[in-house]
């Protein structure tokens, strides 16, 4: 399993958030400036990507960043937010780490999962 996995909910439609693009990537300088590409997906008839990266990461500062718009133009609804970026520490290299994102068009919500 990905040492990373995520999910996203469409809560205004009240089901999974099926393809929706993500990209995970590790914070390559202090500043947040830059960042290196890890890995890519797209969500499932589940709502999941369940293999977003490799088995094990370093430490450090990651995000994932979903591209929000094309979901909802695909969906037919109009979104305010045309990408979402949940940026996050991962500092145990042995612990799962799930992030979730909970999405409608004018609001967005995201939490550590299990």
């Amino acid at each position: 399993m990905s040492h990373v996995t995520t999910h996203v909910l469409d809560a205004a439609l009240g089901r999974p958030a099926a393809g929706v693009p993500a990209r995970l990537e590790q914070q390559a300088d202090e500043a947040r400036t830059a960042w290196k590409p890890v890995a890519a997906g797209t969500t499932n008839s589940d709502g999941r990507i369940p293999d977003l990266g490799p088995d094990r990461l370093s430490a450090g500062v990651y995000r994932i960043t979903f591209d929000t718009g094309s979901y909802f133009e695909r969906s037919g609804q109009r979104g305010f937010y045309p990408e979402v970026a949940v940026v996050f520490e991962l500092s145990d290299e042995t612990a799962h780490y799930h992030v979730p994102l909970l999405l409608s068009p004018f609001a967005f919500s995201t939490y550590r999962g299990s």
